[in-house]
């Protein structure tokens, strides 16, 4: 996912791109840090800015295709540059402020056709709430229950448990151990794996996760493992059955 912030200088973006990165553990990409080194071969004529836009959506794509959420923060004042920068899967506006502090950059400024348009009245916590909960992302801080498991293949015993795990919380991670070819019952792929939880579930918040084969705890941590009896009908359901009736 890419998420694109823009306006004039000194609205805003920056603070808010900060804190968003922050609570959705997302890569930042600010202008003024890429011109320093990537791009500071680069000046403000409208050429300049118009590859400066094109360098930082290609560095966008490349990490948001590896599975990260990415935050990217700069001016991109006109139509060109915001062609050149490509499509965000979220475009935010600040437009908390009318007029900048170069006037090259205010007379060249045209309206862009935001997802969201945050203008002046909100603290930056305020801004970040609202964006979080305008596009449903999943808040870091939050109370968030985790499933761990194989899931080779997912199937309707998976599901059930996973609506149980939202009625503890509003947010749940499903944690994919990585496990193909360590023994028979894992023939598939992480990327397999994730993509029927997505295809067959409502949770979007699928993670690759380590082999892992033991959790252990000292003191009072501040959460606590359970678990969930569903019943002897869904506890009877068998992975390899399911993957046979799948061809897998």
């Amino acid at each position: 996912m890419i998420i694109q912030i823009i306006g004039l200088p000194g609205a805003g973006k920056t603070a808010l791109a900060t804190i968003l990165a922050g609570r959705t553990n997302a890569i930042h990409f600010n202008a003024d840090d890429v011109r320093s080194d990537l791009c500071k071969d680069l000046g403000f004529t409208p050429e300049d800015r118009i590859e400066q836009a094109r360098r930082l959506g290609a560095l966008a794509r490349l990490t948001s295709k590896q599975g990260y959420i990415t935050v990217v923060d700069f001016v991109c004042p006109t139509d060109e540059t915001r062609l050149a920068f490509g499509k965000p899967d979220i475009l935010i506006w600040v437009d908390r402020i009318k007029k900048g502090r170069f006037a090259d950059t205010n007379s060249m400024w045209q309206e862009p056709k935001a997802d969201l348009r945050i203008v002046d009245g909100l603290t930056v916590e305020q801004e970040v709430e609202l964006v979080i909960n305008t596009f449903d992302l999943y808040d870091w801080r939050k109370p968030t229950t985790l499933m761990l498991g194989r899931y080779q293949p997912w199937h309707e015993g998976h599901q059930a448990l996973l609506e149980k795990a939202y009625e503890r919380t509003e947010q749940v991670v499903v944690g994919v151990r990585d496990t193909q070819g360590t023994s028979e019952k894992d023939p598939m792929s992480y990327e397999e794996v994730a993509d029927r939880i997505r295809a067959e579930s409502r949770s979007s918040f699928v993670v690759k996760m380590p082999n892992i084969t033991n959790i252990v705890y000292g003191r009072d941590v501040g959460y606590k493992i359970e678990q969930i009896d569903l019943g002897a009908e869904v506890h009877a359901i068998s992975a390899t059955q399911k993957r046979k009736e799948l061809g897998i």
